[in-house]
């Protein structure tokens, strides 16, 4: 049952409130809380020890009051990377401003799941970043890899 794999993905993690029968799943049920963040004028170097560090595929991009202003992933360091090998400047002089994805895609904690699945799906992205009532401060993550188990555990029924 979906459920029983959210309970084990992240046990601990739950609230009853997340898990009553009759309420849709939530976001908040699934996402990875306290996401790493990285500021603007991070270098991208530091970027990449980040996302390796703390086995990620991307992080919010914070300014100076901690609000999201982006996202940034391991496919915008590939891809700056890739375009910098041809003047010989690689990541040099580069920080996570110059590369991010501005138009973060958002979500609440509260937000049903399926929402959640076709929000991913429209915008062809691979996390959500969760949002508390401000709108502006993360407090978590959504991924597609988040999602795995549930539809490992779906197969399995």
């Amino acid at each position: 049952m979906l459920r029983t794999a959210v309970a084990r993905h992240h046990a601990g993690m739950l609230d009853e409130s997340q898990m009553q029968p009759d309420k849709p799943l939530t976001v908040g049920a699934v996402m990875t809380p306290f996401p790493v963040v990285v500021g603007l004028d991070t270098p991208l170097e530091e970027v990449a020890e980040q996302l390796s560090q703390n086995d990620i595929t991307g992080a919010p991009v914070v300014d100076a009051d901690g609000y999201v202003v982006g996202v940034i992933s391991q496919t915008d360091l590939v891809r700056t990377a890739a375009a910098g090998t041809a003047d010989g400047r690689g990541w040099l002089g580069f920080t996570a401003r110059h590369v991010m994805t501005r138009q973060t895609v958002k979500a609440k904690a509260d937000m049903p799941l399926a929402d959640a699945v076709r929000r991913l799906e429209r915008h062809g992205i691979h996390r959500l970043v969760v949002v508390a009532d401000d709108g502006l401060t993360p407090v978590g993550i959504v991924s597609i890899s988040d999602l795995l188990p549930l539809l490992v555990d779906a197969a399995e029924l």
